[in-house]
């Protein structure tokens, strides 16, 4: 069994095992014709039921040969410019290549005596995102597994700062339409229920800073705490972005923790012509940003920045076998004084590879690409008396759902609007999002692939309404 243990002595069986893989990935990429089969669960299950875990088949090919059954037959293919529905973005070449190199190597970032060059890479790849967003030559930051946890640990270090004897008076206000892992991070870190104050959107789907002002007013009358507002770069369901400057200077008049979510819109920092649409990310306490949705990177690439390096104190702990504390006073640099985790893949790798390789511009012509695709979407679907669209895109994402040229009930609808994207699903034909929108069901394209034209857009919405049409006959005949 030693045989398979990556060393020197294996190097050439690596080379043969990983080229055998990505000669299979690249020929399914190269022959796939629709994002997904079709595959339903119950299909699929048994075949990955029936595999017997206690009984290796011992060679590569048979290996792969079974791979192609249980996973890469039936896949959802990000590449393919018919996946139009959650923020996936299809992936580039230097940053697969930044993934074979680190799985390989096996670098651990959360020690300097397991990671050397990668720690100064990654604390590079910090420094040059927190100066593309201007927090200063204080700020820092850590890269992170997504989003999720990069708002997690903004808020714990809010939360710490705002130094607050009672837990259950402390508020963290966010627009209405904020991601829900901003109500996931209070309730890990202690808060009551209602300590995440929703904050009412315009019809743009921006936060309200005269809302904002008012509930910060509220919560200074009634004596609570209001530890962060969370400002977003890009919601999950609408690509809005809230009024960051209006924001910052009522954080700024209130001495709140400002976060700005930029998971989604942290792809305008490297934008030739969108930047503009990110001022007042400078003036933020912390930032969340993930490259692996607008920078086209691996699962997972992210981080979080913060304006002073010093709040990061609250994520520090030290362990005698790890990261003692004689070695902060050698200067020694252990990035998990940082970070939430401890074992922790080298992830900034990829970026690194790509920015070397495609240069910054480079990667944001991509996702200007796709905005600018979005805004031609938009216009179709105006022009649409099929559809109804929601809001003009500030992103890549448009919110709209079909409407029967009848007079029909709002319920069904909503209805067929399910319908169909469920049977578009399992056609394989394409892959669409949902979401909800004044209590009703929309569909929604979230379009991250520069590949995807106006022709596809064009076809899809085709289809969908092919679908609820078809949903709707049908429930005129069962009807009479």
């Amino acid at each position: 069994m030693r045989s398979h243990l990556l060393n020197g002595l294996t190097a050439e069986h690596y080379r043969r095992s990983v080229t055998e893989g990505v000669e299979r990935v690249a020929a399914k990429l190269a022959t796939t014709e629709r994002p997904f089969t079709g595959v339903t669960v119950d299909a699929l299950a048994p075949r990955v039921d029936r595999v017997d875990l206690d009984r290796p088949l011992g060679d590569t090919a048979a290996v792969l040969d079974e791979l192609e059954e249980v996973y890469l037959r039936d896949a959802v293919y990000f590449h393919h410019p018919r996946y139009l529905a959650h923020l996936n973005c299809p992936v580039v070449i230097p940053a697969v290549l930044g993934e074979a190199v680190l799985s390989a190597v096996n670098s651990s970032l959360d020690t300097w005596d397991q990671s050397a060059g990668g720690t100064l890479i990654e604390r590079r790849l910090i420094d040059w995102t927190a100066d593309r967003i201007g927090l200063g030559p204080a700020a820092d930051g850590v890269f992170t597994s997504g989003g999720t946890q990069s708002n997690l640990q903004a808020l714990l270090l809010a939360r710490e700062e705002a130094k607050a004897e009672a837990t259950d008076r402390l508020r963290i206000l966010a627009s209405e339409v904020s991601h829900f892992s901003v109500r996931k991070s209070a309730k890990l870190l202690g808060l009551g229920e209602d300590s995440v104050v929703p904050v009412p959107v315009g019809r743009d789907k921006r936060m309200q800073t005269v809302a904002l002002a008012r509930e910060l007013e509220r919560c200074r009358a009634e004596g609570l705490v209001p530890m962060a507002v969370v400002a977003t770069a890009g919601t999950t369901d609408f690509g809005s972005i809230d009024p960051l400057p209006g924001i910052a200077e009522l954080c700024g008049r209130y001495g709140v923790w400002m976060h700005v979510d930029a998971a989604y819109g942290c792809g305008l920092l490297v934008s030739p012509t969108r930047r503009d649409l990110l001022d007042g990310i400078e003036r933020a306490d912390s930032v969340t940003v993930d490259f692996h949705k607008s920078f086209f990177q691996p699962v997972s690439s992210s981080a979080v920045l913060v304006r002073d390096a010093v709040t990061l104190r609250h994520a520090t702990y030290h362990a005698e076998y790890l990261n003692p504390r004689r070695m902060t006073r050698e200067r020694i640099p252990n990035q998990v004084d940082k970070s939430l985790q401890t074992t922790r893949r080298f992830d900034a790798l990829k970026l690194w590879l790509t920015l070397r390789t495609m240069g910054a511009e480079g990667v944001g012509a991509l996702f200007d690409e796709v905005c600018a695709l979005a805004r031609e979407g938009w216009r179709m679907l105006a022009a649409d008396p099929r559809y109804d669209v929601v809001v003009e895109p500030s992103l890549s994402t448009l919110v709209f759902r079909y409407i029967p040229a009848a007079v029909t009930d709002p319920a069904e609808i909503d209805r067929a609007n399910l319908y169909a994207r469920k049977a578009l699903f399992a056609s394989g034909d394409a892959v669409v999002a949902g979401t909800k929108a004044g209590g009703r069901h929309y569909l929604k394209f979230t379009l991250l692939n520069p590949e995807t034209t106006t022709d596809d857009i064009a076809a899809v919405l085709d289809l969908i309404a092919g679908h609820a049409e078809q949903y709707l006959g049908e429930s005129l005949d069962r009807a009479s």
